[in-house]
C-alpha cells in the first residue's frame, strides 16, 4: 500500500534554507552538520512512515514495526537491545561514550478502527486492515529515529563527546509503554530527553496535559437462567451498570478539568443467562497525580458499594498511571529557536487540494494544512487534550516536546482523517521537519553546557528533589495482548 505522493521540496527550496541556516549559525559546533545529516536522511525518513503507516500495528502488537526501527538503528551503527521492561516491542538503541547523554523517545502504535486509504474521503483500505495511523506515529517513529541518526552521525564526523539514545516506547495510546520503561530505571541516566508529536500546527509544547489513571474493575457473580429462575442469579453486569451509574453522579460534583470516560469490555454473553463475569475500563484525568488519586479514590468507593447492593465480588486493576507534563523554560525556548529555523512544512499545492478536500468532506473550514510555526507564548495555555506516557519521562530528567503540521487543519483526531492524512507526503513533510528540529536540539543540548545547566536547575526546581515515583505496583508486569 502506497502514499498519496505530491510534489517534493525543490532543490532551489533547499538551498534558501541552508543558505539563511548558515547565514544565522555561523560555526556553531555541529549544528550546521547536524541539519545536513538529518536532510540527506529525508528519503530515509519517508521509507520508515510508510513502512510503519502501511503496517499500523496497535499497542504491544507492534512487532514489526519495532524491528523495522530497531533494524534500521542496527544498520546506522547503534547496539540495540529489544524486549526492555517486559515488553516485547519496546527497545533501547545506543550509540556514543560518555556524558552528556540525551535520549530522543520514538512512538509507533496504530490505533483500533481508524483504519482508511490515504485518501480524503472515507474508504477501506486496499489490504483490508481496519486500524490506522490516526494519532501519526508512523511520522513519529520515522522522525525520531532518522534525527537520532543524525545526531550520531554528527557527534562522529565533528568527533564530539557524549552518548545518544533512541528509545522505542510502544503503546503510547493506551499510555502504557514509557510508564513501564521509567519503573525500570531505563531512563533514570539521562541529562536530558527529547520528543516531538504530529499536529495540525507547528509550535513548541506549552501546556501540561493531564495526569490520568487507566484501571479495570472485573465484577464476579452467580450464573442462572434469565426466565427459569433469575433469583438464583447475581449478576455482575447490574454491579458493572450500578457502578457506572454511580459515577455519572458523581459527575454533578467534580472540577471543570476533570475528565472521566470508560467502555464495558465484557458484559456476558446472551441476554438468557445472568452473567457472572462483567469488566468496566475507566480512565480518570485531572490536572495532576494528587487530583486524579483523589477521584480514583471515590470512584473505588463506589465499586465497592456497587458490588455490596448486587452481593458480587470485585478486582481492580490500576493498568497504568501518567503525570500531567513538566515545562523547562530554557528548552522550550531552545526548540521554539529550532523550529523557527527550520521552518515549518512547505506545503505544494495538490497537498493543499488534498486537504480542501477533506475538509470539505468532514463540512469543516477549509483552511487547508497550515505551515506556519505559532510564537511560544510567555506563559503555559490552558489545558487541553489528553494524557501521555511522556510525561512520566518530564519528572525524571529535563525534556522538551514539540508538535509539527502533518494532517489537515480542523479535523478530528484519532480517525480516519488523520489516518489519510499520516500516509500522504504532506503528513511526510512533517516529519522531515521534525527530524531536523530533533537533530538541531539534540545537537545543543550535547554541546551547549549554559543551556544543558539551566535546563536541570530549573528542573530541580519544579521538582523540589522528589524522586520519581511510579503510580504501578513494582511488581506488576506489563498487560501484553493474548496471544
Amino acid at each position: 500500500m502506497r502514499r498519496i505522493s505530491f510534489l517534493p521540496l525543490t532543490g532551489f527550496l533547499l538551498l534558501i534554507v541552508f543558505s539563511t541556516f548558515v547565514a544565522a549559525e555561523g560555526s556553531k559546533a555541529g549544528r550546521i552538520e547536524a541539519l545536513a545529516r538529518a536532510t540527506a536522511l529525508d528519503a530515509e525518513t519517508a521509507r520508515l512512515s510508510d513502512g510503519l503507516w502501511d503496517l499500523s500495528e496497535t499497542a504491544l502488537k507492534e512487532t514489526e514495526s519495532a524491528e523495522l526501527l530497531a533494524a534500521t538503528l542496527e544498520d546506522a551503527g547503534f547496539e540495540v537491545e529489544r524486549g526492555v521492561a517486559g515488553m516485547p516491542t519496546a527497545f533501547v538503541a545506543s550509540w556514543g561514550q560518555g556524558r552528556p547523554i540525551v535520549g530522543v523517545l520514538a512512538e509507533y502504535d496504530a490505533l483500533p478502527g481508524v483504519g482508511n486509504a490515504a485518501v480524503p474521503e472515507r474508504a477501506k483500505r486496499e489490504d483490508g486492515l481496519t486500524s490506522g495511523q490516526g494519532c501519526g506515529h508512523n511520522l513519529f517513529g520515522a522522525a525520531s529515529v532518522v534525527g537520532a541518526i543524525a545526531i550520531k552521525e554528527t557527534l562522529q564526523s565533528e568527533k564530539l563527546a557524549g552518548t545518544i539514545r533512541l528509545y522505542g516506547t510502544p503503546a503510547e495510546e493506551t499510555v502504557i509503554g514509557k510508564v513501564y520503561m521509567a519503573r525500570e530505571g531505563l531512563f533514570d541516566d539521562l541529562d536530558a530527553a527529547i520528543d516531538w508529536h504530529p499536529g495540525t500546527t507547528t509550535a513548541t509544547r506549552n501546556q501540561p496535559g493531564r495526569a490520568m489513571n487507566s484501571f479495570t474493575v472485573e465484577f464476579f457473580g452467580q450464573a442462572a437462567h434469565g426466565a427459569r429462575d433469575p433469583w438464583n442469579g447475581r449478576s455482575a453486569l447490574d454491579a458493572v451498570e450500578l457502578m457506572n451509574y454511580g459515577v455519572n453522579l458523581m459527575r454533578e460534583h467534580i472540577e471543570p478539568s476533570t475528565r472521566i470516560h470508560y467502555v464495558i469490555p465484557d458484559g456476558g454473553d446472551a441476554p438468557n443467562v445472568v452473567p457472572e463475569y462483567a469488566k468496566v475500563w475507566y480512565y480518570v484525568r485531572d490536572v495532576d497525580r494528587d487530583r486524579v488519586q483523589h477521584y480514583y479514590d471515590r470512584i473505588l468507593k463506589i465499586a465497592d458499594g456497587a458490588a455490596l447492593a448486587t452481593e458480587t465480588t470485585h478486582q481492580v486493576t490500576l493498568l497504568t498511571g501518567v503525570n500531567e507534563c513538566l515545562l523547562l523554560r530554557p528548552l522550550q525556548e531552545a526548540v521554539q529557536a529550532n523550529l523557527e529555523l527550520v521552518g515549518g512544512p512547505r506545503f505544494s499545492s495538490r497537498e493543499q487540494e488534498f486537504a480542501h478536500r477533506l475538509q470539505r468532506n468532514l463540512e469543516i473550514e477549509e483552511l487547508g494544512f497550515v505551515g506556519t510555526v505559532e510564537p511560544l507564548a510567555d506563559q503555559p495555555k490552558p489545558l487541553e487534550g489528553g494524557s501521555s506516557d511522556v510525561c512520566d519521562v518530564s519528572h525524571i530528567v529535563p525534556e522538551i516536546g514539540f508538535r509539527v503540521t502533518t494532517a489537515a487543519s480542523g479535523i478530528p483526531w484519532h480517525s480516519w482523517a488523520a489516518t489519510a492524512c499520516h500516509g500522504t507526503s504532506a503528513g511526510i513533510k512533517g516529519a522531515q521537519v521534525a527530524s531536523k528540529v530533533i537533530a538541531l536540539t539534540g545537537i545543543d543540548l550535547l554541546t551547549d553546557e549554559a543551556l544543558l545547566e539551566a535546563a536541570q536547575a530549573e528542573f530541580r526546581d519544579k521538582t523540589a528533589g522528589r524522586p520519581y515515583r511510579s503510580p504501578i505496583p513494582a511488581d506488576q508486569a506489563p498487560p501484553l495482548p493474548e496471544k
